[in-house]
């Protein structure tokens, strides 16, 4: 085997090591990326929400109160207004989803699903965590969601969900004295759930992933040409003109020109050393040729 293909295998060998090793640390650099852009959004969303419910509280309770003419006005619960107001985002991107659900909610439709359920289980049996991420695969791709634990951390809750004795009659009248109550101070009754599609930002991540790659395989490439060049006109080059030099004069010739590579290198030091030597075998047999 040769000089170049030695040198060649050698560094085609720690390239393909090199890229192999890049391609798997970028890629869970690129998807852990997408994925905090996306959990970034989700948080985004799940502000949102909360802004509404507090403005709700704050601003139109104690204008509007909870019913008035004997009906009940589900506009003033905060939960219901800020699922409202996110009706209009999910229209127009219905892979956005804010879901606000209990385990005993009043209205039925907020109903958790099972694995809506799991997360309000985490909360309630780990008391002291105040978020939940995970991905879950949907129909439409992977999905990311964002949950958070809605507790009884205010009193006047518990005059809407403590017994339906005390609670507004418009309420029962609206939702039946069934559902949503028996709830307690402090207790972790549901959870609110943000869900962002994850599909785009993977494929996105994964399409500069692969961008990148081909960039980082050109520039192997290239680098791998220029190596090969260097090595053929600064060592094989010489070598080779060095070593028919001296097959040459091993059989005898003497009417074999001089090579000298031009530079400081070590194979032009390597040509002089060898020229002198040739020039003082030359002197060494014409002594003996004179005696």
């Amino acid at each position: 085997m040769g000089l170049r293909a030695k040198f060649n295998l050698a560094i085609i060998a720690a390239l393909l090591v090199g890229y192999f090793g890049a391609g798997v640390l970028l890629h869970r650099l690129f998807v852990a990326n997408a994925r905090q852009a996306v959990l970034q959004n989700a948080k985004v969303m799940m502000s949102a929400a909360n802004a509404v419910q507090n403005y709700t509280d704050q601003q139109i309770v104690p204008l509007a109160g909870l019913e008035q003419d004997g009906k009940f006005i589900a506009a003033s619960v905060p939960f219901y207004a800020a699922k409202t107001t996110f009706k209009s985002v999910h229209a127009a991107f219905p892979d956005y989803v804010l879901a606000e659900v209990a385990l005993n909610p009043t209205n039925k439709e907020d109903q958790p699903t099972d694995w809506q359920a799991d997360f309000i289980n985490d909360f309630r049996n780990n008391p002291t965590l105040t978020q939940l991420a995970g991905v879950r695969t949907t129909p439409t791709g992977p999905s990311l969601n964002l949950a958070q634990p809605i507790a009884v951390d205010n009193a006047s809750c518990l005059a809407c969900h403590s017994t339906p004795a005390i609670a507004p009659a418009s309420m029962i009248s609206e939702y039946g004295p069934n559902n949503g109550f028996g709830w307690h101070l402090h207790e972790i009754v549901g959870a609110q759930i943000v869900s962002v599609p994850l599909a785009l930002p993977l494929a996105q991540a994964n399409q500069a992933f692969i961008t990148f790659m081909t960039i980082l395989g050109a520039m192997f490439i290239v680098v791998l040409i220029i190596l090969n060049l260097l090595l053929h006109y600064i060592v094989i080059k010489p070598v080779v003109t060095m070593s028919g030099i001296a097959n040459a004069v091993s059989l005898g010739r003497s009417d074999v020109e001089e090579y000298e590579k031009p530079g400081h290198d070590e194979v032009a030091s390597l040509s002089v050393s060898f020229n002198r030597m040739r020039r003082s075998l030359d002197a060494a047999l014409r002594m003996i040729e004179t005696q």
